[in-house]
């Protein structure tokens, strides 16, 4: 089979004419041994099947970075028959900087120029004839955004594949037979652009917004108030989708409950078709319509250029956790949603930020925690015993967001690998929304597949363990587990009613108020309750009454830690798997997290248990 790779620098372009040519015909995972992400895929033209290979986006091919080194014995073990090298036109002569360090390899390439659309708005021309007879290889003016011109590249490939042409020229090597210097590369890409574009790139100037969006103070809560509009907006975008999923359980659950019992099919089996799977598709449709709704704010966001001057104002910050700068916009969002915060991380240029970036997100309490949070401590604190332990709730997660960088950061972001961001800002230009919107789709329905199944093997799962056929919590399984363990649990500061609201918390935080009235009132099953937040509702009052007078405050704010900080939710962590595309790393960040909500809540018992009792 044909294989075809694309070469470029990050914001070259390269993944949407990857997606573009391959759609849902692609496989995302690690290159061996390195956390660094690959993606291949395959596409078809006349009859012919091609293989696509998107190389890991960076600035050259000095071998100073994994991706670096990867692309590099790529492109120089043979195995591409053709490169396709996308350069930025808007930004030529610092976009062929890959160009002078691929040249000299002796593989057949073609030039896309990519992004026409922004040259030709910033009143450049570009004469593509001339390149190509310097350069010895085709060169296409392109527009990858737009969707047009694809069956001309196709086109293309396939007769380049047939009949290759390679450079013929390359950057002058030192005296001493050294590579190229960068002086020599730029003095290269001087000479080759002499009389090809009709207006040089001149000294970028910042208009008025970006003298605002970078300063120092006023610039970050610019930015800030921007991102949660973006969060607003998704949220608007996936309304509609959730709510019309609401509507599948209480529009089946009946009806399939009814049927089942009346041919006596087992209550078990019932209660699985009646609640669970209904429920099970509300939750993976909510998700990926979330999902759907942050990438279409997130990919429009980062075309006009926005999210390049985000990076640049919170580089600094976030440096001190390994991450760079366009790393805020998925932490932020993690405070609306721990979903969009880890779909958020596709802006983000290498897969080793992405999943440091995501074991970050799962620090930052989502919203439901905060409808959770104050009701329990309610029942036990005053209001300003509640203004603490949000406080101390809020403090703790920049403490836990250092802890995890310390642990994974070296791993997932070597020390050598990490520098100082050297950027520069990319003109505004307009969206393309019909790619936005079509890129948004592929990733919703890829996440709805991968959802269903995680989160349906899961939840049968749970679901044998919490069923009670009399609906009483001490006839399930999860109570004759519970109570076993119990010794062990109450060191940590949680008896077997917490623990199992601690349990079910992981999938889905609403649930927890639920869980504790079914564990403590007795009233509904915990599976009822884990499903469907609000099966039969919660008295607050009643549950208060009850559980002040059974469990004493310190296991209250040990158990009211353990459930911020553990697994957000079961959605988060089908989301987390779907974009790192890695179960081992997944399971380590859940590990994590249970493990470290363990030992929080334990430190917590013991210390507040001698003041509380």
């Amino acid at each position: 089979m044909n294989c075809i790779a694309l070469l470029g620098q990050p914001n070259s372009g390269k993944s949407t004419v990857f997606n573009q040519l391959t759609g849902s015909r692609q496989h995302v995972g690690n290159w061996p041994g390195k956390t660094v992400e690959k993606k291949d895929g395959t596409y078809s033209y006349k009859d012919t099947k091609y293989t696509l290979v998107d190389l890991p986006g960076s600035y050259g091919l000095s071998g100073n970075s994994d991706e670096e080194i990867i692309t590099e014995r790529f492109i120089k073990s043979g195995q591409a028959d053709l490169v396709c090298v996308l350069t930025d036109s808007s930004q030529l002569e610092r976009s062929l900087y890959m160009l002078a360090d691929f040249a000299s390899m002796d593989v057949p390439a073609i030039l896309i120029l990519n992004m026409m659309d922004v040259a030709k708005g910033q009143g450049k021309e570009i004469d593509d004839r001339l390149l190509s007879e310097r350069l010895g290889i085709p060169v296409v003016p392109f527009t990858a955004a737009e969707g047009g011109g694809y069956e001309r590249l196709k086109a293309l490939i396939a007769g380049e594949l047939k009949n290759p042409h390679k450079l013929i020229t390359a950057p002058e090597v030192s005296s001493e037979g050294s590579a190229p210097d960068g002086n020599a590369k730029y003095a290269w890409i001087e000479s080759i652009l002499q009389g090809v574009t009709n207006k040089k790139d001149a000294d970028f100037k910042l208009s008025g917004f970006d003298r605002l969006l970078l300063r120092p103070f006023l610039g970050k809560l610019i930015t800030l108030g921007i991102i949660l509009v973006g969060f607003l907006a998704a949220m608007l975008i996936m309304s509609p989708f959730m709510g019309a999923a609401g509507m599948l359980p209480k529009i089946l659950g009946a009806p399939i409950a009814n049927f089942l019992t009346g041919i006596n099919v087992h209550p078990w089996l019932v209660s699985v078709f009646s609640l669970l799977i209904p429920n099970t598709i509300y939750f993976c449709i909510s998700m990926s319509a979330f999902v759907f709704g942050v990438n279409v704010v997130f990919g429009f966001l980062e075309e006009i250029g926005f999210l390049a001057r985000a990076a640049y104002q919170f580089d600094g910050a976030l440096s001190k956790l390994g991450l760079q700068g366009k790393a805020v916009a998925p932490i932020l969002m993690g405070m609306g949603c721990t979903i969009g915060g880890a779909s958020g991380t596709r802006v983000l240029d290498s897969w080793g930020q992405k999943m440091l970036t995501m074991m970050v997100v799962w620090a930052v309490p989502c919203a439901s925690i905060w409808s959770i949070i104050p009701v329990i401590s309610g029942m036990f604190f005053p209001v300003w015993g509640t203004v603490l332990v949000c406080t101390g709730i809020i403090l703790y997660v920049f403490v836990l967001m250092f802890i995890v960088s310390k642990v994974f950061g070296k791993k997932l972001v070597p020390e050598e690998s990490r520098s100082g961001m050297i950027m520069e800002l990319p003109p505004y230009h307009k969206a393309h929304w019909k790619y936005i919107i079509k890129e948004a789709w592929i990733k919703c329905f890829d996440m709805f597949k991968r959802a269903i199944r995680t989160v349906t093997l899961v939840s049968l799962i749970f679901w044998a363990f919490s069923f009670s056929p009399s609906g009483n919590v001490e006839s399930s399984l999860l109570y004759k587990i519970g109570t076993f363990i119990e010794p062990v649990t109450k060191f940590f500061g949680m008896g077997w009613r917490t623990f199992m609201a601690f349990i079910s918390a992981a999938f889905a935080k609403e649930a927890v108020l639920g869980t504790l009235n079914a564990v403590f009132a007795g009233q509904n099953t915990v599976a009822d309750v884990a499903f469907n937040a609000s099966a039969g509702g919660v008295d607050a009052s009643a549950l208060s009454a009850i559980m002040s007078q059974t469990i004493s405050g310190a296991e209250a704010l040990a158990f009211m830690f353990a459930c911020t900080f553990s697994v957000p939710c079961l959605m988060a962590l089908s989301t987390t798997y779907k974009e790192s595309h890695s179960f081992g790393w997944t399971a380590k960040t859940a590990g994590f997290y249970i493990g470290a909500a363990l030992i929080l809540s334990c430190i917590v018992y013991h210390i507040a248990l001698p003041f509380l009792g």
